[in-house]
């Protein structure tokens, strides 16, 4: 397993941006009623963010940089490394983070690194961005982490269009001299690639007019093989089995116990997942903060986006023991545990 720690890396500011238009589940009419009660009552999700076709996940992003910045009072030539975590690029090539370089007018000896990774993609990101920190030096870092998840969706594929919304985050990392570890447990296992997947459009299978044929997959699952796959039960089956065993370990090379932890933020995928995580590990429930209601399943946004919108005022004014937990596609899983300490923490921002 990769379990490990990093000394010195702190969180200074955590930001987030969603589109204004909201999405109201039951408005879905691709279902009957009873089944769209049905389907909110089990996944939680009772709208979502949903972008409109000229927002890209970088926008939603920059945005929410540009608040935090500000509100941080960085300046930005000391931004020496900027990570971009998301599976909604603004193009196929260049990577999006030598574009968001420019556009934040960074310096041009700032570190630029795109990751296509999605439910994990927060706690991976906050991995490598401390890791390249602490080994290089440099003093102030950005991590951008978020997607437009409903552009690749089809509207009648009742198991994926009611549950993803789209956000997109700004995390402010610092270089300290603090001894404060961040701990970290990272885990994948690609025999389950075919849980969560776009066939068509990549280098294995190149994008035809027959990528866009429409089939009928079961009752009230059409789509076409540009639009996402999810198996919601294999997803399911796999975050019950491997999550609470990853937290575990983590806790236990870290000597921390779940006593230690104030609040725990689970990848909001639904609710029926996080509650059944909360329940076998005896969790309170004011200690583990959902979103999924709000917002749907905002992908890698889903943990900073929780924190910004849930515990905005403590994180301001306390310092508190986190746990952070994503897993899904790949299959990737990881969690985190970290300390923040009166972080800079910007009101949600809408565009």
């Amino acid at each position: 397993m990769a379990v490990f720690s990093i000394e010195g890396i702190r969180i200074a500011g955590i930001s987030a941006c969603v589109p204004k238009h909201v999405y109201h589940n039951i408005d879905y009419k691709w279902i009957s009623k009873k089944e769209r009660e049905q389907l909110i009552k089990v996944t939680g999700v009772e709208q979502r963010r949903i972008a409109d076709d000229k927002t890209t996940t970088s926008d939603l992003c920059f945005a929410a940089a540009e608040k935090l910045i500000a509100e941080a009072a960085w300046n930005k030539s000391e931004i020496q490394i900027l990570v971009f975590v998301s599976q909604s690029r603004d193009y196929p090539i260049p990577s999006t983070s030598c574009i968001l370089q420019d556009r934040f007018g960074l310096s041009k000896t700032c570190i630029t690194l795109d990751i296509n990774l999605g439910c994990s993609g927060y706690v991976y990101g906050l991995s490598v961005i401390a890791s390249m920190m602490r080994c290089s030096g440099i003093k102030k870092g950005l991590l951008l982490v978020g997607d437009i998840s409903t552009k690749h969706i089809s509207y009648k594929d009742k198991s994926a269009f009611p549950l993803f919304g789209d956000a997109g985050t700004a995390t402010l990392i610092e270089n300290t001299n603090k001894k404060e570890k961040i701990g970290f447990n990272l885990q994948t296992d690609g025999s389950g690639f075919d849980a969560i997947m776009i066939p068509d459009g990549g280098m294995r299978n190149h994008i035809s007019k027959k990528s866009f044929e429409y089939k009928k997959i079961s009752p009230g699952i059409i789509r076409h093989n540009i639009h996402l796959i999810l198996d919601g039960i294999k997803i399911f089956n796999f975050a019950l089995s491997e999550v609470i065993p990853n937290i575990n370990v983590l806790l236990t090379e870290e000597k921390s116990q779940l006593e230690n932890i104030d609040y725990f933020i689970f990848h909001q995928a639904n609710l029926l997942i996080n509650e059944s995580l909360r329940k076998k590990l005896k969790l309170p429930k004011e200690k583990v903060p959902n979103t999924i209601h709000k917002f749907g399943n905002t992908s890698c946004a889903s943990i900073p986006l929780t924190i910004v919108t849930e515990l905005k005022k403590q994180v301001e004014k306390e310092k508190l023991n986190f746990l952070l937990a994503g897993y899904g596609i790949g299959l990737s899983w990881g969690a985190v545990t970290i300390t923040m300490d009166s972080i800079i923490c910007p009101d949600l921002i809408e565009i």
